[in-house]
C-alpha cells in the first residue's frame, strides 16, 4: 500500500494538475511542444481521461462512432521491412501472397459493409509504392470510384504515392488517404530501414495537397518508450494541419516477424495515447485499429471515455483479426451510442458532393 507521504504527493499532484488544466480549451490551432505533449501524457491517469473526455465533448458528439471496414485488395510480397509486419517477403509467415483483386469482390464486400453499418471503406495494398503498376493503380482507381459511387466514405493505403498519383486519386474520389508514421522519429529506423521518416511525410504532404483528408497514426507496442509515444502524437499534431483521422493501433505479434515476441501493450498505455492525442488534436478522429479484439469490453469504453471515436468492424483487418459487425453493433446498443452518417463529421462535409467522374457515370443513357 502507498505510505501517507506518497499518497499525499501523488494527491496534490493530481489535485495542481486539475486546477491547471481543467478549464483550458484545446483548439486546433494549438501549437504544442513536445514538452507540454509530455507534461499531458505523464498526468495523472483518471485526471488525464476526464480532461480528455470534456475536450472530447467540446468538438464532438460523444454519442457517435464512425464505424470503418477494411478490405486486403493485394496481400503479401512487400519489399518493405517493416519488422511488424507479415506482408513482408523478407519474413516467413502464414500470410500467403496474392495479386491484386478484381473490381467484383470489392464492391460485393462494400455493399456488405454499408449494409452492415460501416459508413468508410477502407482498401489496403502491400506495395512499398505504386511505380511500374500503372494497370493496378487505374483498376485502384476504378474501385474507389465504384465505392464512392455508393455514397460511402472512401479510403486507400497503397504506400508511397507522387503528387500526380494523389491527384488521380482525388479525382476518382478519394476522401481519405491511410499513410502512417508508426513511432517517434528517433525510434523509427529501430523497426523500419527500407522507408525513411521523411519519405513518409513527403507522401502525407502530396496527399494533403491534392485535396484528400490524411489518415496517419502509430502503433503500440514495438518496444517504444513512453518518449516515442510523445514523439509520435507529437510529430503528427504539428503538421500543417491535423490530420483527419489518427490511428491508435495495438501490436498483434505475428509468427515470423522480428516482433513476433513482443510482450502486448498494457492497457493503460493505449488509454494514455488516446487520450493525450484527443487534447492536442480535438477536432481529430481517434480510432481503435488493429488489437481491438483483445480488449474487454470494460476496456474498450475506457478508451471512448478517453476521446477515441472511430473503430475499424467486419470480418478481418488487413492480416490480423477484427471484431465482427454484430457483435460490435451489440456493444454500442448496450451502451447508447450509434454509428456516424457518411461524411456527418464537419471536416468531411465538403466531400459530400460525389465527384464529376463518378456523377457523369450514373447518368442514365
Amino acid at each position: 500500500m502507498l505510505g501517507s507521504a506518497l499518497r499525499s504527493r501523488v494527491c496534490n499532484r493530481a489535485v495542481a494538475f486539475s486546477r491547471t488544466h481543467a478549464t483550458v480549451s484545446s483548439s486546433p490551432s494549438t501549437r504544442w511542444s513536445r514538452g507540454d505533449v509530455q507534461d499531458i501524457y505523464d498526468s495523472p491517469l483518471l485526471e488525464l481521461v476526464f480532461r480528455a473526455a470534456n475536450v472530447h465533448r467540446q468538438h464532438h458528439d460523444p454519442s457517435k462512432i464512425q464505424l470503418c471496414t477494411l478490405m486486403n485488395i493485394k496481400t503479401g510480397g512487400c519489399s518493405e521491412d517493416c519488422s511488424y509486419c507479415s506482408q513482408s517477403s523478407r519474413y516467413s509467415t502464414p500470410t500467403v501472397a496474392s495479386r491484386l483483386v478484381s473490381l467484383e469482390p470489392v464492391i460485393e464486400a462494400a455493399r456488405q459493409a454499408k449494409a452492415n453499418g460501416s459508413t468508410r471503406f477502407c482498401m489496403g495494398a502491400a506495395w512499398r509504392d505504386l511505380a511500374g503498376r500503372k494497370r493496378g493503380f487505374e483498376r485502384i482507381l476504378e474501385m474507389v470510384r465504384e465505392v464512392r459511387g455508393m455514397g460511402m466514405e472512401v479510403c486507400t493505403t497503397l504506400g508511397m504515392l507522387s503528387p500526380e498519383q494523389a491527384k488521380q486519386l482525388k479525382e476518382a474520389g478519394l476522401t481519405a488517404y491511410n499513410h502512417n508514421l508508426d513511432t517517434s522519429r528517433e525510434f523509427y529506423p529501430s523497426v523500419i530501414s527500407t522507408r525513411s521518416f521523411d519519405e513518409r511525410l513527403e507522401t502525407i504532404a502530396a496527399v494533403r495537397d491534392a485535396g484528400i483528408s490524411v489518415c496517419s497514426g502509430g502503433i503500440l507496442g514495438l518496444g517504444e518508450s513512453d518518449r516515442d509515444r510523445v514523439g509520435l502524437i507529437w510529430e503528427v499534431a504539428n503538421m500543417s494541419e491535423h490530420p483527419e483521422s489518427f490511428p491508435v493501433n495495438a501490436l498483434v505479434p505475428i509468427p515470423g516477424t522480428p516482433l513476433e515476441n513482443n510482450e502486448p501493450i498494457p492497457h493503460q498505455t493505449i488509454v494514455r495515447t488516446i487520450a493525450t492525442a484527443r487534447i492536442v488534436m480535438p477536432t481529430t478522429i481517434i480510432r481503435l485499429a488493429a488489437g481491438r479484439q483483445k480488449l474487454s469490453e470494460s476496456e474498450q469504453a475506457m478508451c471512448f471515455m478517453a476521446g477515441a471515436n472511430a473503430v475499424f468492424t467486419g470480418e478481418a483487418m488487413l492480416t490480423t483479426p477484427c471484431s465482427p459487425w454484430d457483435e460490435d453493433k451489440a456493444m454500442m446498443d448496450r451502451w447508447g451510442l450509434e454509428g456516424m452518417r457518411s461524411f456527418e463529421q464537419e471536416r468531411l462535409s465538403a466531400f459530400s458532393p460525389q465527384p464529376e467522374s463518378v456523377r457523369k457515370d450514373q447518368q442514365p443513357m
